[in-house]
């Protein structure tokens, strides 16, 4: 069985990555500082050296013992002989002196410092004694007359420089954790404060709920990424309370729209049970009935339509001839203007093409027809239109009906609206074929607009992504 942990806030991981890449950086620092302290304390410790063996070298045979020569040393070099002792070698290497009495192990001559010395070269390098001290040793060739006479060997014990890198690393030790605690600390403060406008707005935002969506998060108004997440939650609560306020008004509509029919039916249903009826009365009461249950269920695969729509575009889409459907439609919107005294006709057409589902295009254009020739004065006229440019096709439903204001350009595409007593329940709608006429069209990916002036007519838009040939 998995076990599982409590994840971490977000104010902990801040502040342990913050102290994980201080730590990384500071050891990193402290490496670097440590390296360059011992190349810099060798670069010293070689100077002094070279120093020491060039006045051995230059004071020659003066004299050849060991003693006399370190005390001319001294009074040459005096504290700089210190901590340091040479001695002389011939050619071969052998030691021309003894060892100095407190230093009485002899300097070792490498392979190749007695190499680099027969080539006329100084050699730099750290050695052990017998009693395996460390100790750093120059080796510089005396040269006469083009050939080496002498070698002489300066060293120097490197206990004192050792302690002072021990004694360094020591300060490391101690400083980088002290200094990265300190910082983790800091970092946990600074993350609280930083992050306190957040706690905030989560507080804010558990205390919203579905049935009040006007709560707003307080925004910290500081310009950084806070402030444009709590913009951000802010204008999707307007979207969410908006869509609740919608849903709500939409199932009030529905239920309404609903409740109409249902009220008819159950009087004339009542009405004819109160007493005997004759054949005929009977008849007249089922017809009407009949007239209330059609009603009920165009209103009812109108909703389901809508809902559908709504839903979003279908998986599955095939190429739709727009020219061929906006015929098809054509030959409906006739009949239908026939009818009721309409001239219906088209305006142009063009060749385009469109990704989608032809029953609900069709449904879309068919619903525009219908809503232009319903609110078109006997005598007036509708024109369709179909053209392409720009990557996208418009096909067009202009009426000369009775118009919209320009205010209410959106609110006729909401489900149930009816702006006027034109537009009444005695037209035979329920106030959806707009509504999912744009909802398909939105479906599609697709944009549907009206324009138009009351007394003026209106023109519908219907703009779609073209296929390419």
């Amino acid at each position: 069985m998995r076990r599982s942990f409590p994840s971490l806030s977000v104010r902990t991981r801040l502040t342990l990555w913050y102290s994980g890449i201080l730590l990384a950086i500071v050891v990193t620092i402290g490496a670097l500082s440590y390296s360059w302290l011992r190349v810099g304390l060798l670069q010293d410790l070689d100077a002094s050296l070279l120093t020491v063996a060039q006045v051995v070298k230059d004071t020659g045979s003066a004299a050849r013992e060991a003693g006399d020569h370190e005390m001319l040393l001294r009074e040459l070099l005096g504290p700089e002989l210190y901590d340091k002792f040479f001695q002389l070698l011939d050619p071969e290497g052998r030691p021309r002196t003894s060892p100095p009495a407190r230093r009485p192990y002899p300097l070792a001559l490498s392979a190749a410092a007695r190499a680099r010395a027969a080539r006329g070269q100084n050699t730099f390098e750290t050695v052990l004694l017998a009693d395996a001290e460390p100790v750093r040793v120059l080796t510089l060739p005396i040269v006469r007359e083009g050939r080496v006479v002498e070698i002489v060997q300066v060293g120097m014990v490197l206990r004192r420089a050792r302690a002072t890198l021990d004694r360094y690393l020591d300060t490391l030790t101690v400083l980088i954790p002290l200094g990265v605690a300190l910082a983790a600390v800091g970092g946990a403060l600074v993350a609280q404060v930083a992050l306190r406008p957040l706690d905030r707005m989560t507080r804010t935002a558990r205390r919203i709920s579905a049935e009040d969506l006007s709560q707003r998060v307080e925004r910290p108004r500081t310009g950084d990424e806070l402030d444009r997440l709590a913009e951000t939650m802010n204008d999707m609560l307007a979207h969410l309370e908006q869509a609740f306020a919608q849903s709500r008004r939409f199932a009030a509509d529905a239920a309404h729209e609903l409740r109409t029919p249902l009220a008819a039916l159950r009087g004339s249903i009542e009405v004819a049970l109160r007493g005997e009826r004759s054949p005929e009365e009977y008849r007249r009461v089922l017809a009407s009935g009949l007239e209330e249950v059609e009603r009920l269920i165009r209103l009812s695969e109108d909703l389901l339509l809508l809902s559908r729509s709504m839903a979003g575009p279908e998986p599955t889409r095939a190429v739709v001839d727009l020219e061929a459907l906006l015929l098809e439609v054509f030959d409906v919107g006739a009949r239908l203007g026939q009818t009721a005294g309409v001239t219906v006709r088209i305006e142009g057409a063009t060749s385009a093409t469109a990704r989608g589902d032809v029953t609900a295009l069709r449904r879309a254009l068919v619903n525009l027809v219908e809503n232009a020739v319903k609110y078109t004065p006997r005598g007036g006229k509708v024109e369709l239109s179909l053209t392409a440019a720009g990557g996208s096709a418009e096909v067009t439903v202009a009426d000369t009906g009775i118009g919209v204001e320009p205010a209410d350009a959106e609110r006729i595409f909401e489900p149930f609206v009816r702006l006027d007593a034109a537009r009444s329940r005695d037209t035979g709608g329920a106030g959806l074929g707009l509504a999912i006429a744009r909802s398909i069209v939105v479906a599609h990916r697709g944009t549907l607009s009206v324009e138009g002036r009351p007394g003026s007519g209106s023109r519908f838009t219907i703009r779609l992504p073209l296929v390419p040939a």
